[in-house]
């Protein structure tokens, strides 16, 4: 992960106006929200008008996440999963785990500080490592049972490991209790094939698109890549009060993360499965024509995945409705409803099965006289 810090710019302007003894001007706006320039794109307004995430909880296994204060009403206590270590995840030495939450979750301070994808989702930190650039899969695959075993409706790893069939264990399981299990592809510069957990089967791979809506040079190029979001210059909350630029699919993956809370909320009803097919299903493609190595399916498409008409998978027990219009603001008239009783659905005519029951007796009939002329041979011949 590329990263660049921020100055607090609150604390910038307190210590200037101190320094100068000059009477500070009314409070303005800070500029992190508009440097979150991938919600504009991703037409985050318009998606909160619909979800914002409420009542679901998203694990973050990472290094920890600092309860900053664009984020700490969404923070949950969780745990720490290193080995020796006590605690309830809400430490960050290295500030990974804390951008991440952020980009998923902060619920910002009313105009300032950074926005999250669902800024009324819960953040349940898992603390597996202390530096996020080591990240043990033993460990890794110990915060994943912890989550799947309190509740996690999404798990987030933006991180990369070894195999470990523990880990993959651990995996599997998540995702057949129906957790959505959210994981970075990986970035060029670290590794040439994607690595676990996304490489897992079920586990949702994210790539990153840059500012131009395109697959990000950064962004690892794999078959098991299933969608592309935002991952170049995110603007994330930092310990304890500091602000960072981070580009990478660690960004990209939180991103999915929070669109993944967004869709669990606004269809309880709906399996993991059918959530990872309604954001891929509604992703924008843009690279060759269907599916492809460098983003999968396609951009994620926040809006059309919470409110396009998405067929369930075959075989889902859940069904994937679209929106209803009271959900999606809009300025058309309502349809009045025809008067009179509900028309009745359309019937598959019942068939004559009489033909086919007289086949059936006369088949029968024919092959007991077969058997009993065979019979009947066997037992000249053995005379």
């Amino acid at each position: 992960m590329n990263t660049r810090r921020k100055l607090n710019a609150a604390a910038g302007i307190l210590a200037l106006a101190a320094a100068t003894m000059i009477p500070a001007d009314p409070a303005k706006a800070d500029s992190f929200r508009n440097d979150q320039w991938y919600l504009k794109s991703l037409k985050i307004t318009q998606a909160h008008q619909i979800s914002k995430g409420a009542g679901i909880t998203v694990a973050v296994i990472d290094t920890g996440t600092y309860p900053h204060p664009d984020l700490e009403r969404n923070l949950l206590r969780g745990v720490n999963e290193i080995p020796g270590a006590t605690g309830d995840g809400r430490v960050d030495q290295d500030g990974h785990g804390t951008n991440v939450a952020s980009v998923i979750a902060a619920h910002g301070r009313g105009s300032d500080g950074v926005l999250g994808i669902a800024p009324s989702a819960k953040i349940v930190p898992v603390k597996i490592t202390n530096k996020g650039s080591t990240m043990p899969s033993a460990t890794m695959a110990k915060g994943v049972e912890w989550a799947t075993q309190h509740g996690a409706n999404v798990i987030n790893v933006s991180a990369v490991t070894c195999l470990n069939f523990t880990l993959e264990d651990a995996a599997r399981d998540a995702i057949e209790r129906n957790v959505v299990f959210v994981a970075g592809a990986g970035n060029t510069g670290q590794q040439l094939l994607i690595a676990y957990p996304a490489a897992i089967d079920g586990v949702l791979a994210v790539g990153a698109t840059g500012r131009n809506g395109k697959h990000a040079p950064v962004s690892l190029v794999d078959p098991k890549v299933q969608i592309c979001a935002p991952g170049v210059d995110i603007t994330t909350a930092h310990p304890k009060t500091e602000y960072e630029d981070a580009t990478g699919t660690s960004e990209s993956s939180a991103i999915v993360s929070g669109a993944a809370a967004l869709v669990r909320a606004k269809f309880p009803q709906l399996s993991a499965k059918d959530v990872i097919h309604r954001l891929t299903a509604t992703a924008d493609d843009i690279g060759p024509p269907g599916r492809d190595n460098q983003c999968g399916f396609g951009a994620l498409n926040i809006v059309k995945a919470l409110t396009a008409d998405v067929p369930p998978l075959e075989g889902s027990a859940s069904a994937s409705p679209s929106a209803t219009a009271s959900d999606v603001p809009s300025t058309a008239a309502p349809t009045t409803p025809a008067s009179g009783p509900p028309a009745a659905q359309d019937a598959e005519p019942t068939a004559d099965n009489t033909p086919v029951v007289l086949g059936a007796v006369v088949f029968g009939l024919v092959l007991v006289g077969v058997v009993l002329f065979f019979a009947n041979r066997r037992r000249r011949g053995s005379a």
